[in-house]
């Protein structure tokens, strides 16, 4: 898996695909509407802001960033109203060949990367995932990895632990594996990266799951098909859908991705052809295209900028297709699922890294080589983190603005002589037309999808009935845009943060539903609340219209803490469920697969190896110490004199240690990893007292 040369590329090193083209007119359609009604928004807002036959500079900074957000709705409009004309024309053109029926010929192998992950949601996962497939009858072309990056003892142990007695009661022809690496480098990227140059070549294709990733047997095996049918494919990505979710925020994101979520996957799709994107999950991969072209090099400097790729997927993708293999989408392939965080918290946490590897990626859409459409979602991604910041910086032009309107004199006497004073005024006719604009395109994408859910009886029925589909997507649209001004500063604060070098690191994902301490909630949102009341009360003693302008924003953000607290609170998520508001079909029919996988997951729930002390579960059982011995890869040898601190203070620790319990209370965590690795201090620690 050579690393890759970011700033040469040769067309000789292409895998050629000839007679291929490029979806252009739909690419016209995406890029010119979205340009031509970027430019009719900033006539118009010119309009308003130059009324008086002036326009000062603050006038003109409101202008442009205006344009750059008016911009980035306007792209989203365009591209989500392609996908709504062919969903209501029933007509995807993908340019992919259609999968015909037929034994598989191919081995695929079904990976998923976990990290402190809880063992009873992710086996149960795996487990079911492989139960679907040998239902299909296609089980022989599929073996199943599980690769640990987990840096705690307890979940480390505890995946021996679940692995072992899955293995045992699935039996000597699993096709089941796990491994652990004793050092998480290069993250996700590089446990994937570990996979493949130790055993990817065994496999003509893998799956990548996520912890929270489920996929049912026929979905799966449709993927691989798709690959044997379309021998120039290099990534083939499904569209996950969000199940599972009963808190009241995983509700309104399980909601708006099923009802919304297939008009924007098939727009994207349809304008990116074979130059698509991965998620980095739930998506098919030709092992022998990515391990040739996705090696990944670190970034010269330190983080966040620089070390190791954060958000690879994207970047795999674009190399990918840069070497000539095509990436593309599958939008209406059912089966895919993954899961959601349960609060407007817990989704800012792992937003707070998205942000950071979309950022970095500045570094990365001028590679060389690298396909126009693939440039394009690097730029998408860059710019989502952006609009945050451009949004508030044009809140608070527009509030200099009214401001200087309402408390600054006017310069009668101004170099260029005028027979009246120059006022930096607005148009408030047209001011309210390009608000109706603006909005109308903002949630149109919404509206579409509410369309399309009106107009399938199956969808319908299944979110309880017209009515009730209705105002669950008011109840939805109105909780995101009291979330939006909240979001909006999380997120320009984190880019300030990352601006500033400050690295994130990477905390596993809480999964489960659950609300979060209120003190916490509090500490965070403090400084939300606070500039929302400083917001509204400047905007009402300037001007009544300019507080009627900011309300929206000034409310979410005022109600920023009960906001938070709201959304990771189950009872008002399944009080919403009992009325029959926010459902899905997934939902109302839960899927095969689903189902299956709770059933298992309550039954591994039960055993409690998540709740269990890992060195007291090793002490007990000689069976698990054989195993954990065996999972161990040989020692590495260290140069004479060379200490580590932790591995001198756990030897120390559990030389002096007389019983398990004692040693369990003095080892740190660190110095429990230490020992995990050690043969001879397992052996020390296996004839303690219990």
């Amino acid at each position: 898996m050579p690393v890759q040369d970011l700033r040469q590329w040769s067309e000789a090193q292409e895998h050629r695909v000839p007679g291929r083209r490029a979806p252009w007119a739909a690419r016209a359609f995406v890029f010119g509407g979205g340009a031509l009604l970027t430019a009719y928004g900033a006539v118009q807002m010119y309009e308003v802001v130059s009324v008086a036959g002036s326009t000062t500079w603050l006038q003109w900074l409101l202008l442009a960033l205006f344009t750059l957000n008016f911009s980035w709705i306007a792209l989203a409009f365009t591209s989500g109203l392609l996908g709504f004309l062919a969903l209501l024309r029933e007509r995807l053109r993908r340019g992919r060949p259609a999968t015909p029926p037929g034994p598989l010929t191919t081995r695929t192998a079904v990976v998923m990367p976990v990290y402190n992950e809880a063992t009873a949601r992710t086996f149960a996962a795996v487990e079911a995932i492989r139960a679907s497939i040998e239902e299909t009858g296609e089980g022989a072309a599929f073996d199943y990895w599980i690769l640990s990056d987990s840096t705690q003892a307890d979940a480390w142990i505890a995946e021996e632990r679940a692995y072992l007695a899955l293995r045992s009661r699935l039996g000597d022809g699993a096709r089941l594996y796990y491994r652990h690496r004793p050092k998480n480098h290069h993250r996700k990227a590089g446990n994937i990266a570990d996979f493949v140059t130790r055993w990817g070549g065994r496999y003509d294709h893998m799956l990548v799951l996520d912890a929270d990733s489920l996929m049912s047997g026929d979905c799966v095996v449709t993927l691989a098909r798709a690959m044997e049918a379309d021998p120039d494919s290099g990534i083939i990505q499904s569209l996950p859908l969000i199940i599972n979710r009963n808190t009241l925020f995983a509700r309104v994101q399980q909601f708006a991705a099923r009802i919304y979520g297939p008009v924007i996957a098939t727009g994207l799709s349809l304008w990116s052809g074979r130059d698509g994107n991965y998620w980095g999950h739930n998506a098919i991969i030709r092992t022998r295209a990515f391990a040739a072209h996705c090696g990944l090099p670190d970034l010269s400097g330190k983080p966040p900028f620089g070390g190791h790729v954060l958000s690879h997927d994207f970047v795999e993708a674009a190399l990918i297709r840069r070497a000539g293999w095509s990436v593309y989408m599958l939008p209406d392939l059912q089966g895919s699922y993954e899961e959601s965080p349960p609060s407007l918290i817990d989704i800012a946490i792992r937003d707070r890294r998205w942000a950071q590897g979309n950022l970095q990626h500045s570094r990365i859409i001028g590679t060389a080589g690298l396909r126009l459409a693939s440039r394009q979602h690097f730029a998408t991604g860059i710019a989502g983190y952006l609009a945050s910041p451009l949004w508030a910086a044009q809140l608070v032009v527009g509030i200099a603005l009214a401001l200087q309107t309402a408390y600054i004199r006017p310069e009668y006497f101004s170099n260029e002589f005028r027979l009246y004073p120059v006022w930096p005024r607005f148009d408030p006719v047209r001011a309210l037309q390009l608000f109706g604009i603006t909005m109308g395109i903002l949630l149109a994408p919404k509206l579409f999808g509410l369309i399309l859910g009106l107009l399938d009886g199956a969808v319908r029925r299944a979110c309880g009935g017209g009515l009730r589909l209705v105002l669950s997507a008011l109840i939805e649209t109105l909780l995101s845009a009291l979330i939006a001004p909240i979001a909006m500063l999380v997120q320009s604060g984190s880019v300030i943060q990352i601006l500033l070098g400050r690295d994130t690191g990477w905390n596993p994902q809480r999964r489960d539903d659950g609300s979060i301490p209120w003190s916490d909630i509090v500490r965070r949102h403090r400084w939300h609340t606070i500039l929302g009341l400083v917001a509204g009360v400047s905007a009402f003693a300037i001007a009544t219209s300019l507080f009627l302008w900011m309300s929206p924003t000034i409310l979410g953000l005022v109600l920023a803490i009960p906001i938070s607290w709201a959304s990771g609170q189950l009872a008002l998520g399944l009080a919403l469920k009992r009325a029959g508001l926010l459902m899905t079909p997934e939902e109302r029919e839960p899927p095969p697969i689903a189902t299956a996988a709770r059933a298992i997951e309550a039954r591994n729930a039960a055993l409690g190896y998540d709740d269990a002390d890992g060195l007291r579960a090793l002490h007990a059982d000689p069976d698990l110490q054989a195993g954990h011995l065996a999972f161990l890869p040989p020692a590495e040898p260290r140069p004479r004199g060379a200490l580590q601190p932790d591995h001198v203070m756990a030897q120390a620790k559990v030389v002096e240690a007389e019983t398990i319990d004692e040693a369990a209370a003095w080892l740190t965590p660190k110095e429990r990893m230490v020992l995990l690795h050690d043969r001879a201090l397992l052996d020390r620690l296996g004839r303690l007292g219990g």
